[in-house]
């Protein structure tokens, strides 16, 4: 009879950690030999701006530069954000292809590869920061703040995307196909991203629309973005954006963290493979007789 081994309930931090970090690296991998996700992450936000850009720049600012500088931070929070996504959505592929039940049947720490899954995608969040920053200076994009200050910008869409990765990742285990975790998670981002002041100022838009722009925490990241790599007030945006990132951090990762657990405790009481043995004397009494 095929038995699946228990993970390990005792293991030490250093090990945990290095269980999390060896499955961190196996997400970059993934990264690295699936080209559609590369292509996704480089050809988004310059659609994003291309599009954003030339479109609608001289109808809402009279001149694509002066808008570019506007929308870019917008931009900038809004593809990272989005590219949260793709965390629910390898999760839920790995579960359903069944490299859960891989992970489940080695002396590994249970929340291991939940958090290799979210740090990993670390990488595509900052890959999705340098390709928008990196196109959107071709098209005329300035830094006017210090380096520092745009160091600390970048950082901080950085921390807000592991906060929402979480709620990503808790989406990616309760839907059952990745096609309901775009379906979900698209339901639930697109009014985020666009009812914000990403792409236009929150003052054209109707007061019942503003009641919601103005609580709304792509708002006050939107406005630490601008500020810290434009110029501009950015003490009270940034601790509103680290709160609500921190807010976020702590209702979903435990979540996430105790879905992934419930998840790996039903499997292995439920292997997915049951092997039953026939008896050979009832075989041979099933034969008609003579």
């Amino acid at each position: 009879m095929s038995t699946i081994a228990e993970p390990a309930r005792h293991l030490s931090p250093a090990v945990a950690f290095q269980n999390a970090f060896t499955l961190t690296w196996r997400s970059v991998l993934k990264i690295r030999t699936n080209m559609e996700d590369v292509l996704g992450l480089s050809l988004n936000p310059i659609m994003f701006l291309l599009l954003f850009t030339y479109v609608f720049g001289g109808a809402i600012s009279g001149n694509t530069h002066k808008y570019l500088q506007y929308e870019l931070p917008g931009i900038l929070v809004m593809t990272v954000v989005f590219a949260t996504l793709g965390t629910g959505l390898m999760l839920n592929n790995d579960i359903s292809s069944g490299v859960f039940d891989r992970f489940r049947s080695l002396p590994i720490a249970r929340w291991a590869p939940l958090a290799g899954a979210v740090l990993g995608d670390m990488v595509r969040y900052a890959i999705s920061v340098a390709i928008t920053l990196g196109f959107g200076m071709i098209l005329g994009f300035r830094v006017t703040a210090t380096p520092l200050a745009a160091a600390a910008g970048c950082l901080l869409v950085l921390a807000f995307a592991l906060a929402m990765c979480w709620l990503s990742a808790l989406l990616g285990m309760l839907v059952k196909t990745p096609q309901g975790v775009q379906w979900f998670g698209s339901l639930l981002y697109f009014p985020l991203a666009f009812g914000s002041n990403v792409l236009v100022p929150s003052a054209t838009m109707p007061g019942w629309l503003q009641a919601f722009v103005k609580v709304n925490p792509m708002t006050y990241l939107t406005d630490a973005a601008r500020a810290l790599l434009i110029g501009g007030p950015a003490a009270a945006p940034v601790v509103k954006s680290l709160l609500w990132a921190l807010g976020i951090f702590v209702v979903f990762a435990p979540l996430a963290v105790r879905v992934y657990r419930r998840k790996a405790l039903f499997s292995l009481r439920s292997p997915p493979y049951r092997w039953r043995s026939v008896p050979v004397t009832c075989a041979a009494s099933a034969r008609p007789s003579a």
